[in-house]
C-alpha cells in the first residue's frame, strides 16, 4: 500500500541496538526525514565471556522499525550506522527490507509488489502497528477477512502525530504490533479491514505494511 506514484520503493528499516538506544535512533531518522517508529523490546545473546561467567550473557535490546521511501531510508541507515557506530563490536546492526506494500497516513490504495520472492511466495507477513490495547481489535477485524490468528507484541512507539509531554520531557506512547501470517490472496481482504475498521487512514492511527514470506514452518492450513 503506498501512494500512486509507481516510482515509490519503500523499504522496512530495522535496527537492533543496546536497551536505552531506541530513541537515539528514532531522532537520528527523524534528521533524515523519517516521522516517526515502532521500539520493540527484545533480548540478544552475548559472546562475551566474562559476562557469561557472572551469566549475565541475556542481553536486553530494542528493535526499532521504520518505513521510508528507498533514498530516505538508505541516507537514514548510513548517518545511524555513524554515529552509533555499529562497525564496532556489541553496538548493534541496522539493515533494510522491501516491503510488498505498505499503509499509514493518508490517502493510499493497495498496491501489492512483489519482493524477491516471485511465484514462490505463498505467504504473506502483516504487521499492524497500532496503540497499546487495540491489539484485539485488530484481530477481530482480521479474522473477519480470514485470519486464522496472529500475535500481538508490545511495544513503543515515536512520530510527528502522536508524542505527548509531560514536566517538558517527550513521552513516547505504548504501541502493540500485531502480526498475522496469511495466505497471499487474503491478504489484500484482511488488510482492508482493519484499515477500514481501525481508520488506518487517519493521522496517529496505525500503520499496516505486508512483507513476502519465502519459507514457512508450522503453519496450519
Amino acid at each position: 500500500m503506498h501512494t500512486d506514484k509507481t516510482t515509490d520503493r519503500y523499504e522496512l528499516i530495522c535496527a537492533i541496538v543496546n536497551f536505552g538506544s531506541g530513541s537515539r535512533v528514532l531522532q537520528l531518522a527523524k534528521e533524515c526525514g523519517i516521522p516517526g517508529g515502532t521500539v520493540v523490546l527484545g533480548k540478544g545473546t552475548s559472546r562475551n565471556r566474562m559476562l557469561q561467567i557472572l551469566e549475565l550473557c541475556d542481553v536486553r535490546k530494542e528493535i526499532v522499525l521504520m518505513i521510508a521511501e528507498h533514498s530516505v531510508a538508505a541516507a537514514a541507515l548510513q548517518r545511524i550506522a555513524k554515529k552509533l557506530q555499529l562497525h564496532k563490536p556489541y553496538h548493534g546492526i541496522a539493515f533494510t527490507m522491501p516491503l510488498a506494500a505498505f499503509l499509514g497516513s493518508g490517502d493510499y490504495r493497495y498496491i501489492y509488489r512483489e519482493t524477491g520472492g516471485g511465484k514462490n511466495t505463498v505467504f504473506n507477513s502483516i504487521f499492524i502497528i497500532v496503540d497499546k490495547g487495540r491489539g484485539e481489535e485488530v484481530m477481530d477485524s482480521a479474522r473477519r477477512a480470514g485470519a486464522k490468528g496472529g500475535t500481538i507484541i508490545g511495544a513503543r512507539g515515536s512520530g510527528i502525530h502522536e508524542k505527548g509531554r509531560l514536566f517538558r520531557m517527550d513521552i513516547e506512547p505504548e504501541k502493540e504490533v500485531v502480526l498475522i501470517l496469511s495466505d497471499r490472496h487474503q491478504t489484500e481482504a484482511i488488510v482492508k479491514s482493519v484499515r477500514d475498521d481501525l481508520h488506518i487512514d487517519e493521522p496517529g492511527m496505525g500503520v499496516i505494511f505486508v512483507q513476502d514470506v519465502h519459507e514457512t514452518y508450522g503453519v496450519l492450513e
